[in-house]
């Protein structure tokens, strides 16, 4: 079993959602969090006055799926999650040597 954890920007989510096959895929966690990469965050500007954000909104997918459907997985959630822009996410990949069920 492996585990995907992508963090994507937050307005992919449903598209990512959607792409990914059914087939093989045991559990999907969603999470909304913060964070910075290449891009390092930007300005905002709100009453006249600039604000600096450092950590930007993400949304965090943990996938759990069997090593048979994996690669198909993988390769879905990438093309969903990809803008072309800096900044679009990364997908960290691990094995899962045991899950238990409580």
């Amino acid at each position: 079993m492996k585990k995907l954890t992508a963090y994507i920007k937050p307005f992919k989510l449903e598209a990512v959602l959607e792409k990914i096959p059914r087939e093989g895929v045991l559990d999907v966690l969603i999470a909304d969090v913060r964070g910075y990469g290449r891009q390092k965050g930007h300005l905002e500007l709100y009453r006249q006055h600039e604000y600096e954000l450092t950590f930007l909104p993400k949304a965090r997918i943990e996938i759990y799926v069997e090593d048979s459907a994996f690669e198909a997985v993988r390769d879905a959630l990438i093309a969903a999650a990809r803008t072309g822009r800096i900044g679009d996410g990364k997908v960290i990949v691990s094995d899962v040597d045991q899950s238990i069920d409580v």
